[in-house]
């Protein structure tokens, strides 16, 4: 059973009659339908901004109580037309999203962190057991962290390890700082750099570089969905020509970085994996290269190993 209605409220919470926010539930879900949104978007805008439950909302249970929300009714009008008439993300108009364990504060100046994106950790945690105990408590590199989703998640999954977070934008490194914080990570450091820039220090010593880097062809930007192309930061989807100019530096310069053994890691491209492997397989120092499916069955990771007598 609900708890909603049982008080006290937060503080500065606006407290509506459960009855009236079901009405503008209703109205809400027909804007929707007509603008072709998914009207289970709708839940999860109300879960971010309410203490709701996905059953409150999918029952009604809620109807006969009184709901504090973190904003008035009037607000919620004003910013689901922003998702139905500008098609601002649903997280953006949040303000966070939750991405593995994690909840993550998200705005524009940040890509929002994907589910696929999650198995990225899976991959690292299923390699590290079958290596050397060292590579689980050295120095690891998230680059291009944006909201920091990867380091956090890493960080967490390698409590023993140091995890370098990497981003050329000041605004992301702010966002992902604040994420590192709310959820209680502090293995874990910032650096504002284009990739290995500031990294110098740790030449030949990274376990792990790991990277969701822009791999999306400049051509093929401006069509994907207005979501997309219009509300997140271009500078961390755009590619180049190929969508490959970011993979192919990285490619390049992580073998003066890495730790002999250690692992390089990117998330790729439905239509990349096997560019990305013959660029490997003819750059100096790596081995072990392997394509990852995510869940849906799509190539989406590549990873290799440095040579361990480079």
């Amino acid at each position: 059973m609900s708890s909603v209605g049982t008080g006290p409220y937060p503080e500065g919470a606006t407290v509506v009659a459960g009855e009236a926010l079901y009405q503008w539930k209703l109205q809400a879900q027909g804007d929707a339908q007509k603008a072709d949104i998914p009207v289970y978007e709708l839940d999860w805008f109300l879960q971010g901004i309410s203490p709701l439950s996905q059953s409150d909302l999918s029952l009604g249970l809620y109807r006969d109580r009184t709901v504090p929300l973190r904003h008035p009714l009037d607000w919620l009008t004003q910013q689901w037309q922003r998702r139905v008439a500008e098609r601002v993300p649903v997280q953006y108009l949040v303000g966070e999203t939750p991405w593995r364990d994690l909840m993550l504060t998200v705005t524009p100046d940040v890509l929002i962190p994907r589910p696929e994106t999650e198995l990225i950790v899976e991959i690292v945690q299923a390699w590290v057991q079958q290596q050397p105990k060292f590579l689980a408590s050295g120095v690891w590199a998230d680059l291009g962290t944006g909201s920091g989703a990867i380091a956090i998640a890493l960080a967490k999954a390698l409590p023993h390890a140091q995890v370098l977070a990497v981003d050329i934008s000041a605004a992301a490194l702010a966002i992902a700082k604040e994420n590192a914080q709310r959820n209680q990570v502090t293995n874990i450091e910032f650096h504002q750099s284009s990739w290995f820039d500031a990294l110098e220090n740790w030449r030949g010593q990274l376990c792990g570089v790991i990277t969701n880097p822009p791999y999306i062809p400049s051509d093929v930007v401006l069509t994907l969905e207005p979501e997309v192309t219009h509300h997140e930061p271009h500078t961390a989807l755009d590619g180049g020509h190929d969508g490959l100019d970011d993979i192919r530096l990285l490619i390049e310069q992580s073998p003066d970085f890495l730790h002999p053994g250690g692992m390089w890691l990117t998330e790729h491209m439905q239509g990349q994996a096997h560019i990305i492997a013959n660029l490997l397989s003819t750059a100096h120092g790596y081995d072990n290269i392997q394509v990852h499916a995510d869940l849906a069955g799509i190539e989406r990771f590549v990873s290799a190993t440095l040579t361990c007598s480079q």
